[in-house]
């Protein structure tokens, strides 16, 4: 199924719950029970023939076709029962006892009173941003559920008590009776469909070519008519948390999770590694995180990034509506909320015992990653010392290379006369243009507009940046007033640059994976970065990078990263694929692919011109 089918298919499925849910909901139910029927049908088949052959020995009519038959059934009643004991991995984390933190469990027993909701069996710790909780049947795909709720020691540290209770009991209104068991058991139908998918195509056998040709044809279905009840389940929890808590408590809970999620991914977790060019062994960030969690963000900083999250919009990668969707449902609008003044870490008896167990894990786990890290920016600073040493010497590539370094090793370095000096040889270089725009204050909006028109006009692999910068400078209000006809000249720039954005974009994912690529021409600066990055990823091992030519842009960078990541199921990998192709520090455009499936690792192996960086190394 390709994209577009399964966004109509998604289409019909919300019209449908709009106009009749309880239609719709009984639809879902018969679709996912398709599936179960499938998998019986299997087992159903295989043990039929094993009784006719059989049966058939007695009355001495056994023969050779009826001897493979019987083999084939073997074989199909042996994948059938593998497939319906579906395994499922404990969640990451540390279990929690109810010692360990009453006052939490307390809490706990009072939303389930009030929700009237299945019990929580198992309560998890872990080092995340997050709160989940999940299903996972007991017996394979069949089984009455076990229900695992796992909280993150950030989450705890950031948000007081009553917003992390809204938060906790978001997550355990998708437990709650009537509506929510048909939810719960989609969910959990999905993520064993998931399982047996991704153990399936791992079998070669003849099972294999019934579960992969119906998988195809199913699961895009399945997905697609879920999306609806899955989003309307998010809804629902939302609700149910503000029944709780108020509908103000979830309001700030959600503004405040959406604002430190976004200091805590881009500016604790790069402020960590920093560290690392003065520190070669690793510090513990959790201890370092309780401490600098004191401080609320900036105001600058915050008012961004809550203006960030609300300008996004729901799409079909994500059953979670966006922030402003959220916050409308609640009728709620959208503020800077009152930072929590007491953290919920409280509730946890000894944290300073899971502070330490966190920070030695986060230490083992890193370790060969920090020393990697630690002489890439070493590297860096004797290269700045080399740059610093020529001085006025250095050409404008030199120059530009000089400042980025330093901003490297410190965001708010003053280098804006690297820049300068730099155009004062070269007055349209696209770096120096690049880096200026960036040095320049918001408020200063006509000198900043005026260099990104010269970088505009600079050539077209600076459009779509310049572009994209303007209308974010335009539509701030805190960086002067409203220009409509400077927004409107921006606006259209920045649709045409997107246009042909999207044209190298379909000409990078549309082409087989290994046409049109060459080796990748980063420096040694370049692929420097790339690895630091990748060091933070852990999940991945490895990472092969090629060049895509692409014929439209043949001047146009463009990339293919092809990363191995054991121990993530599909699912998993896509997400963080996605990911990585918006975080990476690359000079061009990048499709980021796992070696699995598709591409094979052995086809990346032989094609890709060899491994760029593996953990540890």
């Amino acid at each position: 199924m390709d994209r577009a089918d399964f966004v109509h298919l998604v289409r019909l499925s919300e019209h449908a719950s709009a106009d009749d849910s309880a239609r719709y909901r009984r639809s879902v139910a018969a679709f996912a029970a398709l599936g179960y029927l499938w998998v019986l049908g299997c087992l159903g088949l295989s043990v039929g023939i094993i009784t006719w052959v059989l049966s058939s020995i007695g009355e001495e009519r056994f023969n050779f076709t009826r001897g493979w038959l019987l083999l084939f059934a073997l074989g199909l009643l042996w994948a059938t029962l593998r497939a319906l004991w579906v395994r499922f991995d404990d969640p990451e984390g540390v279990e929690l006892r109810r010692e360990d933190a009453p006052a939490l469990f307390e809490a706990l027993d009072r939303i389930r009173a009030r929700i009237k909701g299945p019990p929580v069996h198992r309560v998890y710790l872990d080092d995340e941003f997050n709160a989940s909780i999940r299903q996972v049947p007991r017996f394979g795909l069949f089984g009455g559920a076990v229900n695992s709720l796992s909280i993150g020691l950030p989450l705890l540290m950031m948000l007081d008590r009553r917003r992390l209770l809204s938060v906790l009991a978001h997550e355990y209104g998708h437990l709650r009776g009537n509506h929510g068991k048909l939810s719960a058991w989609i969910y959990r139908t999905r993520l064993s469909w998931l399982k047996l998918d991704a153990s399936l195509q791992r079998n070669e056998g003849v099972m294999a070519l019934f579960s992969q040709a119906f998988f195809r044809w199913y699961f895009p279905r399945f997905a697609a008519k879920t999306f609806a009840l899955a989003r309307q389940d998010e809804y629902e929890a939302d609700r149910i948390s503000g029944r709780l808590l108020g509908t103000s408590v979830a309001a700030a809970a959600l503004t405040e999770i959406a604002i430190k999620g976004n200091w805590y991914a881009n500016e604790f977790w790069p402020w960590h590694w920093a560290r690392a060019e003065h520190e070669p062994q690793p510090p513990g960030p959790f201890e370092a995180l309780r401490k600098r969690v004191r401080t609320p963000p900036d105001d600058d900083f915050a008012r961004q990034a809550l203006r960030e999250a609300m300008r996004r919009v729901s799409d079909l990668e994500d059953t979670h509506p966006v922030l402003r969707d959220r916050l409308e449902a609640l009728d709620q609008k959208a503020a800077m909320p009152e930072w929590s003044a007491r953290p919920a870490l409280d509730l946890l008896v000894d944290r300073r015992r899971w502070i330490e167990y966190f920070d030695n894990q986060w230490r083992r786990a890193h370790a060969a990653d920090w020393k990697q890290h630690h002489a890439h920016r070493s590297r860096i600073r004797e290269r700045i010392a080399v740059l610093a040493a020529r001085g006025e010497r250095n050409t404008p590539d030199e120059m530009v290379e000089w400042a980025d370094s330093e901003r490297r090793l410190d965001p708010s370095a003053p280098v804006r006369v690297r820049y300068e000096n730099a155009l004062r040889i070269a007055p349209e270089h696209p770096g120096a243009l690049r880096g200026l725009a960036q040095m320049l204050p918001a408020s200063d909006r006509e000198a900043r507009l005026a260099v990104l028109e010269r970088l505009h006009g600079s050539g077209a692999a600076s459009r779509w940046w310049a572009a994209r910068s303007a209308v974010a400078s335009l539509e701030d209000p805190d960086t002067g007033p409203h220009d409509e006809e400077a927004l409107k000249l921006w606006r259209g720039r920045l649709k045409d640059a997107e246009e042909a954005e999207a044209r190298a974009w379909e000409e990078i994912t549309g082409t087989p994976f290994f046409s049109q690529i060459s080796r990748h021409d980063l420096n040694d600066y370049e692929l420097g970065e790339l690895r630091a990055d990748l060091v933070r990823c852990l999940p991945a091992s490895r990472a092969w990078l090629v060049r895509k030519n692409l014929r439209e842009f043949p001047w146009r960078r463009a990339y293919i990263v092809f990363v191995e990541l054991p121990g993530l199921d599909d699912e998993d990998r896509w997400h963080l694929c996605r990911e990585l192709e918006q975080t990476l520090t690359l000079p061009g455009a990048a499709l980021v692919l796992w070696a699995g499936h598709s591409p094979k690792l052995e086809d990346i192996e032989r094609e890709a011109f060899g491994v760029v960086w593996t953990r540890g190394a």
